[in-house]
């Protein structure tokens, strides 16, 4: 089982991903810099990190694993703690943990995990496309030569006494065009590769709004049952799943399960992989809905796991 291969992909959709029982996986945006020293600019990107204190299955991996090898939750978590002993066993041997495009693992002296994270990839969506670049340095010495030329060819008629009172202004005009051709060759390039960006984005984003467009189509033409609940609108970008289903029929019945015993529990819509899912509750930050998350693992669903997504 190519685990790295697994993590690797939902690290690009979440900003942590846990390894049971062994540690997590961290991203944490960062901005675009630039380096004078070297004229180098960078793009924003994700940083990654390993936190061995986060072990507790919170379902993400063992459903995304579950769903892309075809097998049942349950097959794909042993196959993670088979994994997750193997990790264990070559780490107490001394050996270095290689994850391809995420970084290496090594046990220290002391018996503590280090991480040193891989540079290969980005994975910033935002940021799809952009590279590092290095702007050439300006020649002024060049521009001034050449300044200078011109006015040998097309002198300017005026006394040598005026001529030399106003030597300053000659020296001003050349700075000022060697820094406007310079950084203009600079600042077109980077500004080409933010109008290229802009007109992904701008093609995803209508891509994105049609098929939103379908969507609300379909359900008006084939309407469901409808049901009538009190429950209390609920916001947030932290959603405690409940479950994911591939027939939306099975997603209605855990939905009223769920109404039954008392939760203000909802649809939150089919995921990119079809599976349509139901939450327990939405919140606005990360540590409530984990909180309730431990609550709800520990007195109902052992299974439940937390969803770091913006809903539109």
């Amino acid at each position: 089982m190519q685990l790295e291969t697994y993590i690797s992909d939902l690290l690009y959709r979440y900003e942590c991903v846990i390894i049971p029982d062994f540690g997590a996986f961290l991203t944490q945006p960062i901005s675009a810099k630039v380096d004078t020293s070297s004229n180098t600019f960078y793009p924003p990107k994700k940083v990654l990190s390993f936190n061995e204190q986060l072990k507790n299955n919170d379902g993400l991996l063992a459903n995304y694993i579950a769903d892309v090898e075809k097998l049942p939750y349950e097959v794909a978590v042993k196959k993670i703690a088979k994994k997750t002993k193997s990790l264990k066993s070559y780490l107490a041997q001394g050996e270095t943990l290689t994850f391809k495009n995420i970084g290496d693992i090594t046990l220290s002296n002391e018996g503590k995990i280090t991480f040193e994270p891989s540079y290969h990839l980005n994975y910033l969506t935002d940021a799809f496309g952009l590279a590092k670049f290095v702007s050439p340095n300006v020649s002024r010495e060049v521009y001034k030569e050449q300044v200078e030329s011109i006015e040998k060819v097309a002198p300017i008629a005026i006394t040598p006494e005026k001529r030399k009172s106003r030597n300053y202004l000659k020296y001003a005009a050349v700075a000022v065009i060697a820094l406007t051709l310079g950084g203009f060759g600079a600042s077109n390039y980077y500004l080409n590769q933010i109008e290229t960006q802009n007109q992904i984005a701008q093609q995803e984003a209508t891509q994105e709004i049609e098929n939103k467009i379908q969507e609300a189509t379909f359900i008006i033409d084939n309407p469901l049952p409808s049901v009538t609940l009190n429950v209390a609108k609920q916001s947030g970008n932290f959603h405690i799943v409940a479950g994911a289903f591939r027939i939306e029929e099975n997603c209605d019945k855990k939905l009223k399960q769920l109404h039954a015993q008392g939760f203000s529990a909802r649809k939150i819509g089919a995921n990119k992989y079809g599976l349509h899912q139901v939450v327990y509750s939405s919140y606005d930050t990360r540590a409530e809905a984990q909180r309730e998350l431990y609550k709800i693992k520990r007195t109902h669903n052992p299974d439940a796991w937390l969803l770091a997504q913006k809903l539109n």
